[in-house]
């Protein structure tokens, strides 16, 4: 079985839908940069194991507590950003090629980038006008919000949208296809090694 490490930042409900849904890995490993995350509880009470880390401990791989010789200790196959804030170093993506993921709250390349992340997001695509907007699924590599794209879904904007309309829309496809797609993707990658 594929061993699954989730970073996440935040409230945690892409995580717990994960961590549910999930049938081609199993998740082993919650790491969180946020102490006040809600996502602490969520693992907590899906007994998964939580880790908090620095940013030190994480872009540092001699560091003592390096969050890469914890994912190495913990033997995992694939890491999943889950609402996760920070830039994921490129030692960890040179060790992980095309086994890290995100998902972002727009059409990437559009709105991508440092700050662009939930309520940013939807402001910017309300003030420029946009016709449609959705969700990316994608390879890290590292430049923030720009690897291989797995999986897109668009949905239109009504004049009637708020940012706060288009949030829960996007949290809606979200919650539908995140687990899917990660299956769909886990079962390509580790059927076929050249993916």
């Amino acid at each position: 079985m594929t061993r699954i490490a989730i970073f996440a930042s935040g409230n945690g409900s892409n995580a717990e839908n994960l961590i549910r849904n999930l049938t081609h890995g199993r998740v082993v490993l919650l790491l969180c940069n946020n102490p006040q995350a809600y996502v602490l509880q969520r693992a907590k009470r899906l007994h998964i194991p939580t880790v908090l880390f620095s940013k030190e401990e994480l872009e540092d791989p001699s560091h003592e507590y390096s969050v890469l010789k914890l994912l190495k200790t913990h033997k995992i196959d694939f890491i999943i950003l889950a609402g996760f804030l920070w830039k994921i170093p490129e030692d960890m993506i040179r060790a992980w090629p095309k086994k890290i993921v995100n998902i972002h709250p727009a059409l990437l390349p559009k709105y991508g980038g440092p700050g662009m992340y939930g309520d940013h997001v939807h402001k910017a695509v309300m003030e420029n006008g946009e016709k449609e907007t959705g969700i990316t699924i994608h390879i890290v590599d590292p430049q923030y919000d720009h690897g291989h794209i797995i999986y897109q879904e668009s949905f239109q904007i009504y004049s009637s949208d708020t940012p706060k309309t288009i949030a829960l829309r996007i949290h809606f496809l979200e919650q539908l296809r995140f687990p899917k797609v990660v299956d769909d993707y886990l079962k390509q990658l580790f059927k076929d090694p050249a993916v």
